[in-house]
């Protein structure tokens, strides 16, 4: 008896999914929804969890009245890639290196909530 519980044990061990194993801890999916100028970025959460205390559960684009969930402004313009357009998805990482460059000064609304992200190929 001993022998089938222990037989039973190793092969459920042994049948987890290896899907999980290369997953990046801390990565997550976002679409950018409002690509406005000067790099006043707005994106969507679409996978992962974060807390509201990082992002806008909502927010509404004073500019067009359009209301949005779970969103942040973007917090490093100095690494985000010019070829992303509004409505392309893509995997980020939080991103804690330093970031200098110029941006330009110009207005469009986004959350009051920003975070610093790095864009990578995928999350898995």
């Amino acid at each position: 008896m001993k022998l089938v519980v222990m037989m039973f044990f190793v092969a459920l061990v042994a049948g987890k999914p290896a899907c999980n194993k290369n997953t990046k801890t801390g990565c997550y999916k976002g679409r950018l929804e409002i690509k406005g100028i000067c790099s006043n970025y707005t994106i969507k959460l679409l996978e992962g969890s974060l807390d509201t205390a990082q992002i806008a559960a909502n927010w509404t684009d004073e500019n067009t009245g359009k209301s949005y969930t779970n969103v942040f402004g973007l917090g490093s313009p100095c690494t985000f890639p010019p070829s992303i357009n509004e409505g392309d998805e893509f995997y980020f990482m939080m991103d804690t290196s330093k970031q200098l460059c110029n941006v330009c000064l110009a207005y469009y609304p986004t959350p009051g909530k920003k975070l610093a992200i790095k864009v990578v190929p995928k999350c898995k």
